[in-house]
Order: structure tokens, then sequence, then C-alpha cells
């Protein structure tokens, strides 16, 4: 397969590249390096089958390709909310070229939906079938909304255009290659605590997510672009679900810094509860996370551990 990564430098784009190339696959990895970063692909550049193009999908690009891991957009809110009309462009006209893209070229399509499409959800756990609870106006709208908008459009471009489309909707996903100042709650714990920072820890801390290794997601979205019918929307994420402070203790202790855990306000529209409905995945993709929280997070404080020894 010749295959276009979009967002193929960032945190899970980059894991996904290595993953096709480990095949067989060509991989084209497509971004603008907002949020993607060319070390997360570095060892990759001198394998044969990967080139690396540098484009933002907001712009049109022809190129031949079998398939499209459409992920391009900044996932954290510090970088989607730096620019939210930018974020709206990229989660609309980067898929609308896109989708053109595959139209044009009969390549299958997955997009990288989002949990946030549920907003904070009233129904608990989320499954595919809730339309959500969100704020069309809120900070957090330009991604939210703009990822509804793009799924909108996935759909839209399979009935009138017959476009062969697979759209999942990632749950939190953490693992090696996060950046350390993007504003998700993993890095932010692990980066304070080795470190020696307080950890800052919004409201009481009782609102709860549920975290998935980057490992588990990417041979998700690997087995749904691979499955024959399902289009979707399918949920991947782990049902396990932690409070905010469960799991601020849990990287204290796996860290063994002696950082505080401090509390403040909660930022608008944050969601109380967060964790997918799997069963859809289960059945159709016989996929379900593998590899423990505790596992997953004594990876990723190890790179982190790496990563802020190099940068001192």
């Amino acid at each position: 397969m010749r295959t276009l990564v979009t967002g193929g430098a960032g945190f899970i784009g980059s894991h996904l590249c290595e993953r096709l190339l480990d095949r067989g696959d060509e991989v084209i990895c497509l971004d603008n390096f907002f949020t993607g970063r060319r070390s997360n692909v570095e060892a990759l550049l001198g394998q044969p089958g990967f080139e690396i193009i540098r484009h933002d999908v907001i712009e049109p690009i022809l190129l031949e390709v079998d398939r499209i891991f459409h992920l391009a957009c900044p996932a954290s809110p510090v970088h989607y909310q730096y620019n939210p009309v930018k974020t709206v462009k990229t989660n609309v006209m980067g898929t609308i070229n896109m989708l053109g893209l595959a139209k044009r070229v009969r390549a299958r399509l997955l997009h990288a939906s989002t949990s946030e499409v549920y907003g904070d959800p009233e129904v608990h756990p989320q499954p595919e079938t809730y339309w959500g609870n969100v704020n069309p106006i809120g900070p957090r709208s330009c991604y939210d909304e703009g990822k509804r908008v793009a799924e909108t459009l996935c759909f839209d471009y399979h009935r009138q255009n017959d476009v062969d489309i697979r759209v999942v909707r990632i749950f939190n996903t953490y693992g090696p290659r996060m950046l350390r100042d993007d504003g998700r709650v993993v890095s932010n714990f692990v980066v304070s605590a080795l470190n020696g920072d307080d950890i800052t820890v919004y409201g009481d801390g009782s609102q709860t997510r549920s975290f998935c290794y980057v490992d588990d997601l990417v041979a998700g979205l690997i087995a749904m672009m691979d499955q024959g019918t399902e289009i979707g929307p399918v949920n991947l994420g782990n049902p396990e679900e932690f409070t905010i402070l469960q799991l601020a203790e849990l990287i204290l202790e796996l860290t063994g810094s002696s950082s505080q855990i401090v509390h403040r306000a909660l930022p608008q529209d944050d969601p109380t509860r967060r964790r997918p409905e799997i069963g859809k995945a289960k059945r159709l993709l016989d996929w379900e996370p593998s590899i423990p929280a505790r596992d997953g997070l004594s990876r990723t404080i190890a790179y982190f551990e790496e990563t802020l020894r190099v940068s001192d």
C-alpha cells in the first residue's frame, strides 16, 4: 500500500508511520510542523519507502496514494486555542482537501475524530450513538465543533460521492513523543513530577478520563483502516477510568517525586467524565487496549526523563 499520513510527524502520527513502514507500506508523511516535530520521524528518514513533505492541509495537494490516514490537527487545548480560526480551517478545509484527494484517486480515507465530539457528556460511558453535549461558542469549540463538522463532511462525501471512509473517535492517548508543553494532563503531570514542580490539578480532581497507550491506539487505527465494511464512527480508547487526582498520585508514585499537588479552578467547558464504550471496536475490529496504565506510564516517564536530560 502507498499510504499518506497527514500530521505524520506528530505524536500519534509518527508512531503510525513507524508501524506502517514495519509492515511494508510505502509511507508519505505530510506535516506543517506546527505541533509535529522532524525529530519524531528522524529515524525513518533513511528507510526505503518513506517520504516526508512539509505541507499545510488547508492547501490542496495532489498525490497518488491508496490510503489516507487524516490525523492533521493540533489536539491539545494549548495549541488548538492558540489560533482557533486556523484550527477550524484545519478541520474543515483540511478535511475537504483530503476527501477531495480521496475522491480523485479513489483512496480509502480514515478520519481521526475525537471524543471531544461528545463534549461534557450526559451519557456515561459514551457510545457512538450518543450525539454529545457541546458548547458551540466556547473556547474549546474551534476543536470540538471543527471535528464534528469534519465527521459531517466525511459522511456527506461518502453518501454523495461514494468516497470510501472510515471514522474513529480517539479518546485520551499518551506515550513517548508527546510534547512536554502541550498542556495535556499526562505530559503536564509527568514533566512537573520529574522537575520537582507542583502538580496542578484543576477542580477537586474528581473529574475522570480514560488513558490509552499510543501503541494500542495505533493498532486500533490500522485495524479500522484494514477491515472491509464498517465506516464508523468507532470509539478507540481505554475503558479503564481514572480520576485526575488518582492519575496525579500514580505518577508521583512511579516517578518517586516529592512534588506537591495543588488545586486551581476548572477551565470553562472542561468535561466532568469521559470514558469510551468500546463494544463496537471489540466486535468489529477484535480490538481492545492491552497495555496496563502502570506499564504505559512507566514508558512515558522514561521518555520524558531522557528528553529533559538532553534539553538540560
